[in-house]
């Protein structure tokens, strides 16, 4: 277990006003009308003459934090809410608009939309994700069977990544992101993909990785996958951060903001209840005759 004591701990990730604003160009004007309310050649002219309005998001606000080595962090919030852009800036892979993000240790991000060369052998694949993680050749192909039997892709390692399913290039990417055990792991919705092995072999994986006093995030919406791997979770939504505590104090106060109430069954009659009476009838509507 990663040591706790205050005497001990070293800060790993710090998060100080945090903010992230990134600009989307081609976004629809407020106030303009759809494409269905335009006539034909207007909609084919408005697309020539120009490519769009350009808006400012503010993604990230005001976010401060800080975790220390060893600590599982879990980040959880609706869709649109800045997880996966905190967890971008973290790894420096998106710089603040303001405020600083420092980290002691190198950063490793693993998304189940990480970019493998799709081209290329998942055996190739392997090699280039090694010698990215900062592996040696020599240790890379000392890894490398260990790598092929945890992501379970078997004789598809030999095989062009475009062949792969979606679940099958995400345990791929696991497997190769936490050969070299980062000094801080990274990870968005990864374990969501897999089977109930895989996922459990995932939760072993990081509980190794923390042993070693590394630090880890995981961007998820299973509750179950957070529950299980975070002692401590960040509660985001609209780009602010709502809760930071407890994993599982935080995680239960988000689910009842989430929790909807169950619509109310339809009232049926008693088994030796009689036949309804009729609804009472209004005078008889005579129409018109069709012709004088």
């Amino acid at each position: 277990m990663a040591p706790t004591d205050a005497t001990t701990a070293r800060p790993s990730v710090i998060a100080s006003e945090l903010d992230i604003v990134y600009t989307v160009f081609g976004a629809k004007k407020r106030g303009t009308s759809t494409d269905v309310e335009q006539p034909f050649l207007e909609r084919i002219l408005a697309r020539r003459s120009h490519v769009g309005g350009v808006r400012k998001v503010h993604a990230v606000k005001d976010v401060s934090f800080v975790v220390q080595h060893g600590e599982s962090v879990g980040i959880i919030g609706r869709n649109g809410s800045g997880k996966s852009t905190l967890l971008r800036a973290i790894a420096g892979l998106i710089p603040p608009s303001g405020g600083r993000v420092w980290s002691a240790g190198r950063p490793s991000l693993l998304g189940v939309n990480a970019v493998l060369l799709s081209s290329l052998t998942g055996e190739r694949n392997v090699m280039i994700g090694g010698l990215a993680l900062g592996l040696s050749p020599a240790q890379v192909r000392e890894r490398y069977d260990d790598i092929v039997e945890f992501s379970g892709i078997g004789e598809f390692i030999n095989m062009p990544m475009s062949s792969y399913s979606s679940g099958m290039g995400a345990r791929l990417r696991f497997a190769i992101s936490t050969a070299a055990a980062p000094d801080i792991l990274m990870i968005d919705e990864a374990l969501a993909t897999g089977d109930a092995d895989f996922q459990a072999r995932s939760s072993e994986r990081i509980a190794e990785i923390r042993q070693d006093a590394s630090t880890v995030f995981l961007v998820s919406h299973s509750n179950a996958a957070i529950r299980q791997t975070c002692d401590r979770v960040l509660w985001m939504d609209q780009g602010r951060l709502v809760m930071d505590g407890p994993t599982e104090e935080v995680v239960s106060a988000y689910e009842a903001t989430v929790r909807r109430p169950a619509a109310k069954p339809a009232a049926t009659p008693p088994p030796d209840a009689g036949p309804e009476e009729p609804a009472a009838q209004s005078e008889p509507v005579t129409a018109p005759p069709l012709w004088p």
